[in-house]
């Protein structure tokens, strides 16, 4: 219902249409289609037949002129004015000027129906009698008058007499704009009953009053159609306010509807200031006063009420009898409609909600890590709850600090912040009591405490559910939903709650079961005694790494034996020999480059990859390293212990197709060499 872009709201659709609609049903399509194509506008039948559009001045001057001079009858203009009541112009100003009674009475009326239809005119009644009536109409500073607006206008005046069966008025007109005259001033005479000899035409035709009665409800019930058959609340707003204008007629329009799942309201308004419609949408959802000038319904059904709607005049002069009921009745269907939108919509979010449900349930049911399972998790929340961002932090004992894990919905300045906060109990007191009675919380920016209120103002969120994931009662973390603000329901402790109380259940579930899975995998690769990879986890990060040796990137083994370790085992107990392997294992790791690999392969033998070698020479120069781990004497059992190593080395340069344990083996082979050249029949006796 908004008017095309570029275009002042100074004439309504009402008239562009009437030109249009006598055009078709006196000269046909190819005179419309004629008349548009001169006119150089941009604009289609349809949107100028629109009685809820509205059109600047100059486009109606345009409309007018090529009108004219297509047709090439000077009064045609004045015919289409004529031709007011047939052409089906404003159903509802029709029936109001029948009910009052008389056409001094319709006149005396006239410059408020003016404002129906145009605000670039001013209309004065100078007197009337009970059959003529003199009018004097200025056309507002900086618009050029037109004489075809005047014979327009003439044409109009001339159907007063007709909206009661009268023959139509004579028109007397001596003072133009024009032709310089301060204003256009017309002697309007008519006769007070009808004429003889047009009675039994009269009474075969349609009374005016009734044709109207007929395109109201036709108008009514193509509305009601239109309202029912929309997809969203958005558009079905848009629709009402496009119907409210052909209801009552009108400059300006504002609908304000209280959003159906809490939030700003939706508002929709036509010929506003914008910088005026928030604060006049305020005042009209809370039952304000918006002056003289504004016909005010409300939007209610039995069921709820919605909002209200207001047509708007400038200083009041617009409004005409009761006007109230015309458009509360278009606002009552717009209500009914609302209320089915509104339920299929709460449907339809019902239904996506079970689908999110079930596709959470099986995205978990795959999932066998605690990153993706926070992912997963975080990402299934806007839909399962309707909030605008979601998140879950996972608690660490170790610091007693919440830390960001997973997040949706943020900006990426909002993501950063949350990703390097952490959020510590000894600071926060909504923490603490989570804590303490492992109770949700909902949390607003304007009552938190400061670090919290920092933090969401950081997010660009304002309220907040959190619950917490618990495990028995070991507490995991936090799930929280989000909004922004003006966006967050109404009430964020019922169904918001439960919802998210449900899906916190499953992550927890699928938490536990993650990290039991990370425990036994860790278990199934990684040696109990040590820490450090086995056997199988070893070979598996040797053999990623042959595809990336060549020549400059060397890939070295170095296998480890324990020299004097039985003697450890026979002398101070198996409970030494074990602490010696942890220490072992420890020197190891330190004397290594971050990128290396240490395992433990079995009893005394470790093992140690070496990625990207610039020189085979430098694996040896590893293996002195390693050596010299041992150097220093063991701690054990109280005893300072002397314990040494033989190292075996391989290298794969790329050349040739070698398996992990082919080398492997290889340095093996080397180990068990060098051990034979240092000490003689040691390998043996272990």
């Amino acid at each position: 219902m908004s008017a095309p872009s570029g275009e002042a709201r100074e004439t309504s659709g009402a008239t562009t249409g009437g030109l249009l609609r006598y055009l078709r049903a006196t000269a046909g399509e190819d005179v419309v289609r004629q008349v548009l194509e001169h006119s150089g506008l941009p604009w289609t039948y349809e949107q100028l037949d629109d009685q809820s559009l509205w059109w600047s001045y100059d486009t109606r001057i345009r409309l007018f002129t090529s009108a004219t001079e297509v047709v090439g009858d000077p009064e045609l203009m004045y015919k289409v004015g004529a031709y007011a009541l047939q052409s089906g112009l404003a159903h509802s100003i029709v029936i109001l000027l029948r009910a009052m009674g008389t056409p001094r009475q319709v006149i005396k009326q006239l410059p408020r129906a003016v404002a129906k239809f145009s605000t670039t005119s001013t209309m004065q009644i100078v007197d009337t009698t009970a059959t003529s009536a003199t009018i004097r109409y200025t056309l507002h500073p900086g618009f050029r008058h037109s004489r075809l607006d005047c014979i327009y206008a003439q044409g109009l005046f001339s159907v007063v007499p007709e909206v009661f069966g009268l023959p139509p008025a004579r028109i007397e007109h001596d003072e133009c704009e024009s032709d310089g005259h301060d204003a256009c001033v017309y002697r309007v005479t008519w006769d007070r009953r009808r004429r003889l000899g047009r009675r039994r035409k009269d009474a075969e035709a349609v009374s005016p009053e009734l044709f109207a009665l007929r395109g109201q409800l036709r108008i009514l019930q193509t509305a009601s159609t239109e309202l029912v058959g929309s997809d969203d609340v958005d558009t079905a707003l848009q629709r009402i306010v496009a119907r409210a204008a052909e209801a009552v007629l009108a400059p300006a329009y504002l609908l304000a509807v209280r959003a159906p799942g809490g939030g700003e309201p939706l508002v929709h308004s036509a010929g506003l200031p914008p910088a005026d419609v928030p604060a006049m949408a305020d005042t009209l959802l809370e039952g304000g006063d918006l002056g003289p000038g504004a016909v005010v319904v409300d939007v209610a059904s039995a069921r709820r009420s919605h909002g209200r709607l207001a047509a708007i005049y400038p200083s009041g002069d617009g409004t005409m009898g009761d006007e109230g009921a015309m458009l509360a009745a278009y606002a009552g269907h717009a209500a009914a409609a609302l209320d089915l939108i509104i339920a299929l919509e709460d449907a339809r979010q019902e239904a996506d909600r079970a689908g999110a449900l079930l596709s959470l349930a099986h995205a978990l049911a795959a999932t066998t890590d605690a990153a993706a399972v926070t992912d997963v998790v975080s990402g299934a929340l806007p839909r399962i709850v309707g909030c605008t961002s979601a998140g879950i932090l996972l608690w660490d004992p170790a610091t007693g600090s919440l830390h960001s894990q997973s997040s949706v919905g943020l900006s990426h300045g909002g993501s950063d912040v949350l990703r390097t906060t952490t959020l510590r109990a000894e600071e926060l007191p909504e923490l603490v009591g989570m804590l303490t009675d492992r109770a949700p919380r909902i949390i607003s920016a304007e009552t938190s405490s400061a670090p919290l209120r920092r933090l969401l103002e950081g997010t660009g969120t304002v309220d907040v559910v959190a619950v917490p994931l618990l495990a028995g009662s070991t507490f995991l973390g936090v799930a929280t939903a989000g909004w922004r603000r003006g966006e967050a329901p109404t009430q964020l402790d019922g169904d918001v709650l439960a919802r998210l109380r449900g899906v916190g259940d499953q992550a927890t579930s699928a938490l536990q079961k993650a990290r039991l899975l990370a425990t036994v995998q860790h278990q199934a690769t990684h040696d109990a005694l040590t820490g450090l990879p086995n056997r199988v986890l070893f070979l598996d990060r040797l053999q990623a790494q042959l595809p990336d040796a060549r020549a400059g990137a060397h890939l070295g083994v170095l296998f480890c034996d324990l020299d004097g370790f039985k003697q450890v085992n026979d002398t101070l107990g198996h409970a030494a020999g074990d602490e010696l392997l942890r220490q072992v294992a420890a020197r190891l790791r330190a004397a290594v480059r971050p990128g290396d690999t240490v395992g433990r392969l079995s009893g005394d033998e470790f093992a140690i990859v070496l990625p990207g070698l610039v020189d085979p020479a430098d694996a040896h120069g590893l293996a002195d390293r390693v050596t010299g781990c041992f150097v220093e004497s063991f701690r054990l059992e109280g005893t300072d212990v002397a314990v040494g190593t033989s190292v075996g080395v391989a290298v794969h340069g790329g050349d040739g197709d070698r398996t992990a344990d082919q080398l492997l083996r290889e340095a093996d082979a080397a180990m068990y060499r060098h051990k034979q050249r240092t000490r003689p029949g040691a390998r043996t006796a272990r």
